[in-house]
């Protein structure tokens, strides 16, 4: 009996010490799984969190500021709905630019002469004889009101008023964007060159720069102008001696502003790793330092290409521009001028309000693009 006492006391005693050996394992374990399941959570957690939070891109941010503008907005829509309209109307209208509508009149033409005979009349006055010279009747081209016909009428040429407003689209749209690149491109190589290698280079083209900025720039188009009149040039080219003058004399703004850039950008430190591996002048300055003037120059491209709008339908208003039968907004405006004039700016609003309206809009709508991509391109700006 007491020999099995013992035992049981031994078999006790066993088991408490493999309890006492078992607990602290087992309390690793659950240390263990809690921290396998905290872990988890904190994965999921930031997977969640990924899930909910977008990390944008620089441009990114630039479009989500630039859309968030109403002003931007608007200026988009309009200049889409201008390019829309002269672009892909005249594919659609029935007319053709310089096509008459058949917009016509029968006129006959009078003419008075006096004749003083030596005739005596009772009290002994010569007696003069008044004739009415009458033409056989003619066929002219008449100004029309708008109408379902011609939507916004027939000018004094019998030319349909909405169809020359499209191609008219098509020349200052086309006009602006043309010159507005040749600026940039030409402005943009020679501000880099002057800023990258300073002293005496800077010297030069900053002066040449300085000299072109004197220059009064509504005068030497007009100037240019007569001269290409006077030279005889082909109506058809004159649209591209225009393109080629206003952007002789437009490029010294944007040298000005990339100079400006890229004497900051060459003492940053990636420029100083640049020069430590030798890379080429060339790869330098158009892989490395025009690419982060890039914003800069949009927003000042932007807001150049209303004021070419704006010379190009002055030149146009002047007679100076696109010569007549082809269309351009300021072109339009002209009828206002000359002989005739007060009669279409009093009775025939239709044939000039239409295209004063388009060159606000497009001045308007870039200005508006150029104002958002400013504030979009601001690093302070809202996020």
């Amino acid at each position: 009996m007491e020999t099995m006492k013992d035992n049981n006391i031994e078999n006790r005693e066993a088991e408490e010490l493999l309890e006492e050996q078992v607990s602290p394992m087992d309390e690793e374990k659950e240390v263990f799984e809690e921290q396998i399941a905290s872990e988890a959570a904190a994965k999921e957690e930031e997977e969640s969190l990924a899930d909910r939070v977008k990390v944008l891109t620089p441009g990114q941010l630039v479009a989500k500021r630039f859309f968030r503008s109403s002003l931007s907005i608007t200026g988009l829509i309009m200049i889409i709905a201008l390019f829309i309209f002269s672009f892909l109307g005249p594919v659609l209208s029935p007319y053709g630019e310089t096509e008459n509508v058949h917009a016509t009149k029968w006129m006959t033409s009078k003419i008075a002469h006096d004749m003083v005979t030596t005739d005596k009349d009772e009290n002994g006055n010569n007696i003069t004889y008044h004739f009415i010279e009458v033409s056989d009747p003619y066929i002219v081209h008449t100004k029309t009101a708008p109408d379902a016909k011609n939507l916004l009428g027939t000018d004094q040429y019998g030319y349909d008023v909405l169809t020359r407003l499209m191609y008219g689209g098509r020349v200052s749209l086309s006009l602006g964007f043309v010159v507005i690149f040749l600026e940039t491109f030409l402005g943009t190589v020679i501000g880099a060159i002057s800023g990258y290698f300073g002293k005496w280079v800077d010297m030069i083209i900053m002066r040449i720069v300085d000299i072109f900025n004197c220059l009064p720039g509504l005068p030497i188009l007009l100037l240019a102008a007569s001269l290409l009149d006077g030279w005889g040039v082909p109506p058809n080219q004159k649209i591209y001696w225009l393109m080629i003058i206003m952007t002789v004399f437009g490029w010294s703004g944007i040298a000005r502003v990339v100079r400006g850039q890229i004497l900051s950008l060459r003492e940053q430190e990636f420029m100083i790793a640049a020069e430590a591996t030798g890379l080429s002048v060339r790869h330098k300055l158009f892989k490395h330092l025009i690419p982060n003037v890039m914003p800069q120059l949009i927003v000042q491209a932007t807001l150049g290409l209303g004021g070419i709008i704006l010379y190009e339908a002055t030149l146009s208003y002047l007679g100076l521009g696109i010569p007549f039968p082809y269309a351009a907004w300021g072109t339009m405006i002209n009828s206002t001028s000359g002989a005739g004039g007060r009669e279409i700016l009093t009775y025939f609003p239709n044939l000039w309000v239409p295209a004063g309206v388009l060159i606000v809009m497009a001045v308007l709508g870039f200005n508006f693009i150029g104002d958002g991509l400013r504030d979009a391109f601001d690093p302070k700006g809202r996020r």
